[in-house]
């Protein structure tokens, strides 16, 4: 019998022992990867065609003239302190596209930290949480969103072709570890597993 206990006691503090593992590597790994993103998040007024082509509008408007303020060069840091600098104006080109199109829908464009679910762009995902974010709110804001990462500066890669080009992997391979990359980018049956690890437990507000 005490030998029984002995062997129990082992096999609860090593699945203790594990799970406290597990918990801080997916930890870190999120907390590494939020903090490795600013992303643009726009949502429409509703998800009508009509409201959906507008965002698009809106998007490919605002995303053009953010080409002429941002480079490849620039950190997260200074990508956030311009988009507060220049709130106003980004706000100036939706309402003017709004108009244009024959609409009057208010616009709200703030820098926040906000929760997006799972989210593909291009051959990269990015598992639930938190994130920092420009956020643009198109009237009701009740229709499917938009997002790609101002930085690193995936909105400037060509955004119709659906895969990460190597500039694409480039920005990210320098901003990520090699570990964090893999985790986003590889469809692996293991690093999958890691993935869905990593998201069960943020979206069960277990980290």
């Amino acid at each position: 019998m005490n030998n029984l206990k002995k062997f129990l006691l082992i096999i609860f503090l090593f699945t203790i022992f594990f799970i406290i593992n597990i918990k801080s590597y997916a930890n870190t790994i999120f907390y590494d990867l939020s903090n490795s993103f600013f992303r643009l998040h726009i949502l429409a007024n509703s998800n009508s065609v009509e409201d959906q082509n507008l965002k698009l509008e809106i998007r490919d408007n605002i995303l053009k003239y953010m080409n002429t303020l941002y480079n490849e060069n620039i950190t997260k840091e200074e990508t956030i302190k311009l988009s507060k600098e220049h709130l106003e104006d980004f706000k100036k080109i939706a309402r003017n596209t709004i108009e244009k199109n024959g609409y009057d829908y208010n616009v709200n464009v703030t820098i926040t930290n906000c929760f997006f679910p799972t989210k593909k762009y291009a051959n990269i995902a990015l598992p639930a949480g938190n994130y920092d974010a420009l956020k643009i709110e198109i009237g009701n804001a009740q229709g499917q969103n938009w997002w790609c990462s101002l930085f690193p500066p995936l909105c400037f890669i060509d955004i119709s072709t659906g895969v990460l080009d190597e500039n694409g992997e480039k920005y990210l391979k320098e901003n990520l570890t090699e570990e964090e990359f893999t985790i986003i980018s590889n469809t692996s049956e293991p690093v999958k597993l890691k993935f869905k690890i990593i998201e069960l437990l943020n979206k069960k507000n277990i980290l």
